[in-house]
């Protein structure tokens, strides 16, 4: 018997490390585009879950931005179900219209549309095949935008997204991994050009800025960026346990007791104050360093200030000790 194709173990090592411990029997569902990334994915997934007692699916979304999207889509469920993965189906997207930019416009199509898919098959978990180098990618993008330490920690290897667990398998797992492992099983993966679209944020990392810091930093950079982001994903969670706890003690009846915060360290403090903002009504997409900054000032640097304006017409104002929502 010919021996297993380093990479295509690689990523099935990978992905059954993400799977073990789901409840046997269930629905399990890859995101895939047709990318390598998410096609070497599938195959792991098709050959591992079942090996673990679960159900591999898979879902392709058609953004319907390009030429001939659907009938791209429409080649990979065909594979999947070939290759053993029930259910398999496409799912077309409508992008225009929604709020942001083009590329977090179809992120929030695609993803809610991944979720309803999840929902319809009872999935116990939705798999996405970001990679290593992704996580590089949004480490970088986190600096460059100034992002504090959530955006530093990048990706996470297991969120809820609207109450559906999304799972990342391949965050420890390069890219040249999943090519090698597509090559390896005679996959032909399909190459998204909105990844080499210079008018892409994303693109331009990938294909200016990454090369560049590996051809003056070593290869290693990848993997360190990778690890600076689990790292920080450790340390905020410590600081949000460290806030929940704070924020529970420093309420009262109306809002929250100044004396509470005041000698907490600014890192607990702030996140206090945003936690309450979004408990307040704030959107989380609209709260801002700035508005933070200046709910910290109401407890830090009190001189008689107005109140603090919030998104979502919400004013908090400091008034007899304590911070409170402005009537």
């Amino acid at each position: 018997m010919a021996a297993l194709a380093p990479p295509v173990a690689e990523v099935r090592s990978a992905v059954r490390r993400s799977l073990t411990g789901l409840p046997a029997g269930a629905t399990v569902l890859v995101a895939c585009s047709g990318g390598a990334d998410s096609l070497a994915l599938a195959a792991a997934t098709a050959f591992v879950a079942p090996r673990l007692g679960l159900r591999p699916g898979l879902v392709s979304v058609d953004h319907g931005l390009q030429p001939g999207s659907a009938g791209r889509a429409a080649e990979v469920v065909k594979w999947a179900a070939d290759a053993g993965l029930d259910p398999a189906q496409a799912v077309g997207v409508t992008v225009a219209g929604r709020p942001g930019g083009p590329e977090a416009a179809a992120r929030e199509a695609r993803y809610r549309a991944l979720v309803e898919c999840a929902r319809e098959h009872r999935a116990v978990a939705l798999l996405t095949g970001h990679t290593r180098d992704d996580q590089a990618e949004t480490v970088l993008l986190a600096l460059a935008r100034g992002a504090g330490p959530r955006g530093l920690a990048g990706m996470p290897q297991r969120r809820e997204l609207s109450g559906v667990p999304l799972l990342r398998p391949l965050l420890d797992v390069g890219r040249e991994q999943t090519r090698a492992a597509c090559a390896a099983l005679g996959l032909t993966p399909w190459d998204d050009p909105h990844n080499t679209d210079p008018a892409y944020a994303r693109a331009r990392v990938r294909h200016d800025l990454l090369p560049e810091l590996v051809r003056v930093l070593g290869r290693g950079v990848v993997t360190n960026l990778a690890r600076t982001a689990r790292l920080v994903a450790e340390d905020t969670a410590a600081l949000d346990d460290l806030a929940a706890a704070a924020l529970a003690a420093a309420r009262v009846a109306d809002g929250l007791a100044v004396a509470a915060l005041t000698d907490l360290p600014p890192a607990v403090r702030t996140r206090v104050l945003h936690a309450w903002a979004r408990e307040l009504g704030a959107s989380a997409a609209a709260l801002s360093y700035r508005h933070v900054l200046a709910l910290d000032a109401l407890v830090t640097a009190w001189h008689g200030q107005g109140p603090v304006h919030l998104p979502g017409g919400l004013c908090v104002s400091r008034s007899a000790g304590r911070l409170t929502l402005a009537g």
